[in-house]
Formats: C-alpha cells, structure tokens, sequence
C-alpha cells in the first residue's frame, strides 16, 4: 500500500478501517477491518479510587500535544511483555503529518522534565480514533489516558474507538460492537464537530468526569 498518504488515511478512518504493519521492522502496511470493534463508552468510563487518587496526587505532569513524534515513539518501543509492535516508519511519518494537519493529538505524561508515558490517536469530526499508549512508570499512560476521556467529554466527542479490547482497557469500560453498529455509530460521530482543546487549561479531569463516568 504504497499509495497511502494522509488524505487516503483520513477518508479510511471516516470509513472504519485503519492500517498496521506487522512488525516495527516491516515496510508494509495493511488495511485492518475488524469484524467486533472496540470503543470505550464516554458515558461509562470506569476510574478507580486508586487511579482518582494518582490523577489528584499531580505526580505526572500532563502535556497536550507538545511531543508527539516522542510519543508514538515510546508507543513503539519493546517493554516487558512486549517483544515489539504495529508501528514502523512509515506510520510514524504518515501520522506526524496527520498532527501537523491538526487530525492528530498526543497526551503526555512527563515526570522531572521527562516523558514517562502517554497516548496517541486521530480525531476526525466528533471521534477519537485511539492508537497506542505507553509507559515507563505506573500508571503514567493511565493518567493519560483520564485526561484524554476528560477531554474528549468536555470537547463534545461521541465516540472513542480503541480498535480493540484488550483486558487493560475492559478495566476502564472498554467493550465490543459489531461492525455494522460501529459504523452506525462512526457515520453519525464523524458528522458532528467537537473541540479537541476546549478542556480549559489547569483544570482538573476529575471535574469533567464526575456525573459521566463510574467512579468504583
């Protein structure tokens, strides 16, 4: 699929697919279509005490878009458990230029001026396309990832697709549909507008999570 560009990558996501390589290694790229898709319900994302706890405590300091090259990055290292991933050079240059374009978003976690771990996707209309997180600390992506829901509740989004379910993302409420009802769902989302920057600055995630989310 040589003939990928960012143009040819945002018409497939308005669709439902998306690409991935086999391995960080490998040049190609091909079209995934998944027959149960996972999203993670705005309306039902679960926060832990523990996690409320984390996210309060301020340990991480959580940056928007100010790394996002370093963040797929980190997406795409090997970690414990994890001998490699979808992610090679060409999805990472295809995607940086989707966040030139304004179409793609990083939420960091820095901690002592570093980058511990975070989170990337695409945005078009009302939906977040979640990619990929990482972290070199506990619970750096996690507390990303609270932001990012925050964010996306307070901005207007009506879908995140997480691709799959993975039991790390069943804890937060993430479930499957079927591909006609993800569809149906993206057809409608991908019509309306939302604002990836409307989360005022300084202000607390929790807020905007409290009459939304499950708190447990």
């Amino acid at each position: 699929m040589s003939d990928i560009n960012a143009d040819v990558l945002l018409r497939a996501y308005a669709f439902g697919v998306f690409p991935m390589a086999e391995s960080r290694d490998d040049p190609d790229l091909y079209w995934i279509d998944p027959e149960q898709r996972g999203i993670l319900p705005l309306d039902g994302f679960h926060v832990s005490k523990r996690l409320r706890r984390r996210v309060r405590s301020g340990v991480f300091d959580v940056r928007v878009d100010t790394a996002f090259r370093e963040t797929m990055l980190g997406c795409a290292d090997t970690a414990p458990g994890r001998d490699g991933t979808w992610i090679n050079d060409r999805i990472i240059s295809l995607y940086c230029e989707l966040h030139a374009r304004g179409n793609a978003h990083s939420v960091e976690s820095w901690r002592d001026g570093k980058l511990v771990g975070g989170l990337y996707g695409v945005s078009i209309g009302a939906v977040f396309f979640g990619e990929s997180m990482f972290s070199r600390e506990t619970d750096a992506s996690k507390v990303a990832l609270v932001h990012l829901v925050a964010r996306l509740v307070a901005g207007g989004y009506k879908l995140l697709d997480t691709q799959f379910v993975t039991e790390h993302l069943r804890q937060f409420g993430a479930i499957e549909i079927s591909r006609d009802a993800y569809r149906a769902r993206l057809s409608e989302a991908t019509s309306a507008q939302a604002d990836f920057y409307s989360l005022p600055a300084g202000a607390s995630p929790l807020e905007f999570l409290q009459s939304t989310t499950q708190m447990s």
